[in-house]
């Protein structure tokens, strides 16, 4: 029954709603729907945004093999490839105007790393080669323009010389670089090396375990630091629930597709201390708080930290058969479902409610952050997990 209930939610709702933001005009999928659920049809397309919906089909299609999925992903996949990717210069832009011109001609890291994610997402579903070429593209495009003797720079001009990182620096800080890149450029090239097993490819996963381990875990506070300068100093006292959960299980799944026995006895630890961290401080039994900073908490309950929440703890389950996260996971999703869902015809899930579930209308329920990426994708661990 747990997991007909995932499947319920990816085929009855949280598709259907996707595939209602189709575009079929100017490409790609609509960029805003407000909280009153009025479609701005002229709103800016992130190419975050349009990776992350891509990215959604073409796995929706490789667990329900449906057709009209598979052309979802490829017209998800046709409008990256024709105008996301600057053909002057490589990569891919931050955004572009509704009909697809450049909009914001950033070219950032963490964006890079999501088309990655997309295209191998398609390949594997299409079996088309040239969406793998495009993701080896990108791939050398961060590791020859966006990376240091440190790590992973982040925010570039449209011809790649650096500039400020407004758009991945939060809470008042500007940050050189954060955790949050480092790992989303993890988890892009954990799904390439797991398709192509290519050397190449897990040297740099090598890299970033390390980085990951030697600087952004902070092992007396048993988290992730979330901002840094340059050298991967800390520059805030901040604790982000939502992507230590993410990490636990995210680099759960690196280790096991690297396959590395001395790896994994290094790494793994550090994924479940992360995971019985943010079971202990932001969990209070119902649902799952946002972070803390400077040791107040913020209590809002967003959308994707939420379903993040019930992976990560599934995760933990399986990997310690501690049933503590069992139940843990199993309130969670009863949260989402009473109170994140939205329950009125044309929705899916609000932005983020506060801990007594009540909706904070100023947040739209489509934007550039705003997608099937977090929700979707614990409605298919879930099932590749616990289905059979």
């Amino acid at each position: 029954m747990f997991v007909e209930e995932f499947k319920k939610e990816l085929v009855e709702d949280i598709v259907p709603f996707w595939e209602g933001l189709k575009d079929d005009e100017n490409g790609g999928f609509y960029g805003y729907l407000s909280y009153d659920l009025k479609l701005d049809k002229k709103a800016e397309k992130g190419c975050i945004l349009n990776s992350r919906i891509t990215w959604f089909f073409a796995n929706a299609y490789l667990r329900l093999k449906d057709e009209k999925l598979l052309e979802c992903a490829k017209h998800g996949y046709e409008f990256m490839k024709e105008k996301c990717f600057d053909k002057d210069f490589g990569g891919v832009y931050w955004s572009l105007d509704y009909k697809g011109n450049p909009l914001d001609t950033t070219k950032h890291t963490y964006n890079q790393a999501f088309a990655i994610y997309a295209l191998c997402a398609y390949f594997e579903a299409s079996g088309d080669k040239e969406a793998l070429e495009k993701a080896y593209e990108l791939f050398f495009t961060i590791e020859e323009k966006c990376t240091d003797e440190y790590g992973y720079l982040e925010a570039f001009t449209y011809d790649f010389k650096p500039e400020s990182n407004e758009k991945l620096s939060e809470n008042g800080v500007m940050a050189e670089k954060t955790m949050n890149t480092l790992l989303h450029v993890l988890e892009a090239y954990t799904q390439l090396y797991r398709l192509t097993k290519d050397e190449r490819v897990k040297k740099c996963l090598v890299r970033i375990l390390d980085i990951l381990k030697a600087h952004v875990y902070n092992p007396s506070l048993k988290r992730q630091e979330v901002f840094f300068d340059k050298t991967y100093n800390s520059i805030i006292d901040l604790h982000s629930y939502g992507h230590d959960i993410e990490t636990a299980w995210l680099v759960d799944r690196t280790l096991e597709v690297l396959d590395e026995e001395s790896l994994t006895k290094e790494i793994s630890p550090i994924t479940v201390a992360l995971a019985n961290q943010t079971l202990n401080v932001a969990f209070d039994g119902n649902s799952f708080a946002n972070e803390c900073e400077n040791g107040i908490v913020n209590t809002h309950r967003v959308w994707w930290v939420q379903a993040e929440a019930v992976v990560g703890f599934i995760n933990a389950w399986q990997k310690t058969g501690e049933d503590k996260f069992l139940e843990a996971a199993k309130a969670q999703w009863k949260f989402i479902k009473t109170y994140l869902v939205d329950k009125r015809e044309g929705s899916e899930w609000y932005w983020e409610v506060d801990e007594y579930g009540r909706p904070f209308e100023d947040r739209p329920i489509v934007e550039p952050w705003k997608c099937p990426y977090h929700n979707g994708r614990m409605c298919f661990e879930i099932m590749d997990r616990l289905e059979n």
